[in-house]
């Protein structure tokens, strides 16, 4: 069989896993703070049809002849790039500036993520836990739940950009410290983190463990920002073009199989 099949049919794989990732970037344009992916590629094994060998004259060659079998996809890695800071009237909307992640906790397991869209939710207690929209709780420097009294809130709260702590304001004007802050956290290869969906990841091996932000000698900080939310990373032009490169790349793969099929016919056809 002519290796140029197998090579094309690779391509072809590696190419609509290409446009697999763009069509999810595409997809989450509009969700807040999605990272933008990339699907990057490495050739297969080489076949070596000549080594180095001499010419008529007896000379060495310098080179040898060495045929590639195709492509697979090596990796898919996330662009971690700061997203656009969205205005947003909820108090519990956050944004982070830098390289920070929220922590949340969903039962006995904790995940990160960059979505600062948090609601406040009542435990069974009567108190108002700070939680995603899906019900994860946020999580405090302490690794405890960001709570307020059942009485407290309703003038409004704070978040302190620098430090996170948590103030809420009380009918006379005043603010109360509730002596808990803003968990962030940062990995040494973000790229590394796995994604688990609803915007969370988990750390991994290659992402390495949290680095706490606020008792890590010789981090930069993070910065929260209230009343904002961060964007999607995703430039729908880019992607656009991207989408239009994997789409001919794909077809030149398939023209590729479609002229070896050619060639293997027309060698069928010699005997007659």
């Amino acid at each position: 069989m002519m290796r140029s099949l197998w090579a094309a049919a690779s391509g072809m794989k590696s190419q609509q896993t290409s446009v697999d990732t763009i069509a999810n970037n595409l997809a989450n344009v509009n969700t807040t703070a999605y990272k933008a992916q990339s699907t990057q590629f490495k050739t297969l094994l080489y076949q070596t049809l000549q080594a180095t060998s001499t010419n008529a004259e007896g000379e060495a060659k310098p080179t040898s002849a060495q045929v590639g079998l195709g492509t697979r996809v090596a990796s898919i890695n996330s662009n971690f790039t700061q997203g656009a800071q969205l205005a947003n009237d909820s108090n519990t909307a956050m944004c982070i500036t830098g390289e920070g992640f929220f922590a949340v906790q969903d039962g006995d397991e904790t995940h990160y993520t960059r979505n600062g869209n948090f609601t406040w939710a009542i435990d069974n207690t009567g108190a108002k836990v700070l939680t995603t929209a899906e019900g994860y709780k946020v999580l405090d420097q302490a690794g405890n739940a960001i709570t307020l009294p059942a009485t407290a809130g309703e003038n409004g709260f704070t978040v302190n950009p620098d430090d996170g702590a948590i103030s809420y304001r009380n009918a006379d004007g005043t603010y109360t410290a509730t002596g808990q802050s803003i968990a962030l956290y940062q990995f040494t290869n973000r790229v590394g983190l796995s994604k688990i969906g609803e915007n969370l990841y988990d750390e991994t091996v290659a992402s390495g463990e949290p680095v706490s932000e606020w008792n890590t000698n010789g981090v930069i900080r993070s910065s929260i920002l209230q009343n904002y939310l961060e964007g999607s990373n995703v430039n729908v032009a880019d992607e656009m073009v991207n989408l239009i490169i994997s789409q001919r790349a794909y077809e030149m793969n398939s023209k590729a199989i479609t002229t070896s099929d050619t060639m293997l016919e027309q060698a069928n056809n010699l005997k007659r």
